[in-house]
């Protein structure tokens, strides 16, 4: 079903909403479903037109043999395998290499403890592995985020966190190339610097925006600090409130400003994207373990899992980590209750930081996140996890029950935590949970899995401006952020302009809406026509961790 701009403004779309969506670019009609899933219209008129989507599968079944969802073997950043019905298979790893004798040559695993390279510091860009070792404390960013490049191909991190590609690879050549490592059975990343669109616009942004070297001496990253300072002085004000007196007025201003920290500072320092200097970003990024959270657990997830494969059912840890509770993906195996998720969901937000803490304290007796393994974290990084847990419940349980009480303490602990996740899932959930997100005529083909920029742009919404960009550190802002998650958060408005006006020269979607309430709106639709979404054999995505045709050839 097809409208024109025109008919659009007649629709019964709800009013709040809004669309900048344009003719996909995949050449496919997205299947409809009634009047669930519209985007609304934009506030000025645009040419292109307005495609209903749904959250189903386009090959759906009612069959009860659905796979198990567990994390997909190659989030481990090493090779996995699976069962069919005849023998055990790789999955994503070539066949094994002859020499010129014709003799079968087989590896060991970089990672197995016999292997030459298990204590070596490597990481693989492009089909050639690097060993970091000499880099180690000489990396602008710090230590803490050359540390998520160990034990995996990380040019999909290179790639996305540089936005002067050429000089960054130039430093990293120089490295000691690691000949005779076995690539090949190291699972490949994503290539951001092999999208067109995403090439295009980040040139506009460095010309544009900052001209004349500016990114070289990385100005991109400044700008916040007048955010980051408003930030923390609102956090120290709540939290010696609520120390104080430990009411519940306190305890709620103070869970809504731990919140503000979570979807801020904590944000953008653990992203690099707080300051030049890499101790800044590291003191603003620990903010997170105040809070409750666990910055190191948090770069894994959220940059090594999230960013890289954004709404993938296999190596995204946001789509899968919440289910069987939540079904944030019809191409998840349905259960009977996720037909009400849309109405129970409000009930499970509450308690969505203290789930992060649960992972995190299993995080780290496993040494991996839900979505990844981690291999170059430091002993001082892992330590980090229980100090941070011991700092935080002695700001928001201890000191309160030596002054005011054990039942005044666990009231106060209980608001901080439920006013906290509400406010954190609000913003993060609708981020990738609107029906272009989802629509798997725009997801399950080669051309957006091989194509990175392409692959951001659908997979993430966008709400406000730049009011919203201040009190969210520019997660109103998703698509710019996951474009460009190294950028100071508060250059998102001007780098929005750029992006929707190279999406719209291509007739690709950019889904935007004008507040918080009216996305919110779509979530809730989608979430609803997600939990009825007939059930799906299997995921959609091929075994080689959501990645493309590109990815599979090259496996």
């Amino acid at each position: 079903m097809m409208m024109s701009s025109s008919s659009m403004a007649r629709s019964s779309a709800p009013s709040g909403a809004v669309s900048r969506a344009r003719a996909h670019p995949l050449g496919r009609r997205p299947l409809g479903l009634g009047g669930r899933g519209v985007q609304g219209v934009s506030g000025r008129r645009f040419q292109g037109v307005l495609r209903l989507h749904v959250a189903a599968p386009p090959s759906t079944s009612t069959s009860t043999e659905t796979r198990k969802i567990q994390p997909h073997p190659l989030n481990d950043g090493r090779v996995g395998f699976v069962a069919d019905n005849t023998s055990n298979v790789h999955v994503g790893v070539a066949e094994p290499e002859s020499d010129s004798n014709n003799n079968i040559c087989t590896y060991l695993e970089p990672w197995d403890p016999a292997s030459p390279y298990a204590n070596k510091e490597w990481t693989v860009y492009r089909g050639v592995a690097y060993d970091l070792t000499p880099f180690r404390n000489a990396h602008p960013a710090g230590n803490v985020l050359l540390n998520l490049a160990v034990g995996r191909d990380a040019t999909a991190l290179f790639e996305s966190y540089h936005l002067d590609p050429a000089v960054a690879v130039k430093r990293l050549q120089r490295l000691p190339v690691l000949e005779g490592f076995p690539v090949h059975l190291v699972p490949r990343a994503p290539y951001p610097n092999d999208s067109d669109l995403y090439n295009t616009i980040r040139e506009r942004v460095k010309n544009e925006l900052f001209p004349d070297g500016a990114a070289r001496r990385g100005e991109h990253r400044t700008g916040s600090e007048w955010a980051g300072l408003t930030v923390l002085v609102t956090f120290v004000s709540t939290a010696a409130l609520y120390v104080s007196t430990a009411n519940v007025l306190a305890a709620a201003a103070f869970g809504l400003a731990g919140a503000w920290v979570g979807l801020t500072v904590q944000h953008c320092g653990n992203h690099g994207a707080m300051a030049r200097d890499w101790r800044i970003n590291l003191f603003w990024g620990a903010m997170d373990d105040l809070i409750g959270g666990s910055s190191l657990c948090w770069r894994y997830h959220h940059q090594v899992s999230h960013h890289v494969h954004c709404n993938d059912t296999d190596m995204d840890e946001d789509v899968y980590s919440a289910y069987p509770l939540i079904r944030f993906d019809a191409r998840l195996p349905r259960k009977p209750w996720h037909k009400y998720q849309h109405i129970y969901m409000w009930l499970a937000f509450p308690f969505m930081q203290l789930a992060f803490q649960v992972g995190d304290l299993k995080a780290f007796f496993e040494k991996r996140t839900e979505g990844a393994v981690m291999h170059g974290a430091a002993a001082w990084e892992r330590g980090s996890i229980l100090v941070g847990k011991a700092a935080h419940y002695m700001l928001l349980f201890i000191v309160p029950c030596m002054l005011h009480g054990w039942v005044a303490a666990c009231v106060g602990a209980t608001i901080y935590m439920m006013i906290q996740g509400i406010a954190l899932a609000s913003v993060f959930a609708v981020s990738h949970n609107t029906f272009t997100n989802k629509d798997p005529n725009l997801l399950e083909v080669d051309d957006t899995r091989d194509d990175w920029g392409l692959q951001q742009l659908i997979t993430s919404a966008n709400w406000g401006g730049r009011v919203g960009c201040f009190f969210t550190g520019g997660l109103n802002l998703q698509i710019e952020h996951h474009l460009f998650p190294a950028i100071s958060f508060m250059h998102y408005p001007a780098i929005a302009k750029i992006v929707e006006e190279e999406a719209n020269k291509r007739g690709y979607p950019y889904v935007h809406h004008k507040t918080l309430p009216s996305i919110l709106g779509e979530f809730i639709r989608f979430m609803k026509t997600a939990g009825e979404a007939p059930d799906s054999v299997q995921s959609s995505f091929p075994p080689a961790g959501g990645l493309g045709s590109a990815a599979r050839q090259s496996a």
